[in-house]
């Protein structure tokens, strides 16, 4: 299939470990909340969803995989689209992967200001101790992971850069053998510990991204956190990238206003690519353009968790 560049990918982070139920009555957290928000965004333009395991009884993280196993086969039997999952498993060969290609800070206390009643209690010490955390993917961790994905030709890997030097690190990989092109590069601004959403970074990414691996040898997708979210990601497309969106990365639908769900986003989104003359991708030209060979396995929906080149 030859595809148009002027097609972008939507991805949406259906929710994420940053957001807590009480910073918004939005946030899915149930098995049937997460399901509804993750085909309805899906409905509005998303090619992939991204998810993150959760206790559905109150939202906390988990790394309880089989949280998901329940989950993906409904949203597959309702959608097309690439469904990403963290935490990752390899062995059920999914389409896509994300992997981080380095360790950052991952903070995100500062949202317990804001907050005066809390829905559980585990939310508020889980915020304050982010502040000790660490988001960690050392040389070792990425190796394992690209061992455990050898057997699983079918998978894509999403290299997530939360700095520069997690490209360098891609680099590195490249010149050991381990990563093979094209590659599909998630570029994550906004997050305490990584890069900050000023547009200056997103041409730092581009540019270094270029001398590294060259422009034709890579696609790239942007998420920005918080409330540069639209801003950045349009750029992103504009500058020949793909965009992310969702209550994952960012509550808010503007200034000031909490969005209703992850379908919103992906609505306005997708209004403004299209008013700047972008066609919106759909899942089959999604995997056309990040060259997914497989569709769904093992009636496990597709998974995004990145592009593996």
């Amino acid at each position: 299939m030859k595809l148009s560049r002027r097609k972008v990918i939507v991805s949406c982070a259906v929710n994420g470990p940053a957001h807590t139920p009480s910073m918004s009555d939005s946030l899915p957290y149930s098995k049937e909340q997460i399901i509804r928000h993750a085909v309805e965004a899906a409905r509005a333009g998303a090619s992939i969803l991204h998810l993150h395991a959760c206790d559905p009884a109150d939202g906390s993280p988990t790394e309880d995989t089989a949280v998901l196993d329940d989950l993906l086969p409904a949203i597959a039997a309702q959608t097309d689209a690439i469904i990403s999952a963290m935490p990752a498993a390899p062995e059920r060969k999914p389409e896509l992967i994300s992997l981080g290609m380095g360790s950052s800070n991952h903070a995100f206390g500062k949202a317990v200001r804001g907050i005066s009643k809390w829905k559980f209690a585990w939310e508020k010490p889980y915020l304050e101790a982010s502040e000790d955390g660490v988001h960690r993917n050392s040389f070792r961790d990425i190796k394992t992971m690209m061992a455990r994905l050898a057997d699983a030709d079918e998978t894509r890997c999403q290299f997530d850069c939360r700095d520069l030097g997690h490209l360098y690190s891609l680099a590195q990989l490249i010149d050991e053998g381990l990563v093979m092109g094209p590659l599909f590069l998630q570029c994550s601004l906004g997050m305490a510990g990584g890069l900050n959403s000023d547009p200056e970074n997103l041409f730092l990414f581009r540019s270094t991204a270029d001398r590294l691996f060259g422009r034709e040898n890579y696609e790239f997708s942007v998420l920005a956190a918080g409330r540069q979210q639209i801003p950045l990601v349009t750029m992103g497309a504009v500058m020949g990238g793909h965009v992310r969106v969702g209550l994952g990365d960012s509550l808010y639908l503007g200034k000031g206003l909490l969005a209703t769900s992850s379908a919103a986003q992906v609505l306005k989104i997708r209004r403004i690519l299209e008013e700047l003359s972008f066609e919106i991708a759909s899942p089959e030209e999604a995997r056309a353009i990040l060259q997914i060979r497989s569709a769904r396995v093992s009636g496990v929906a597709n998974r995004e968790v990145g592009l593996n080149g």
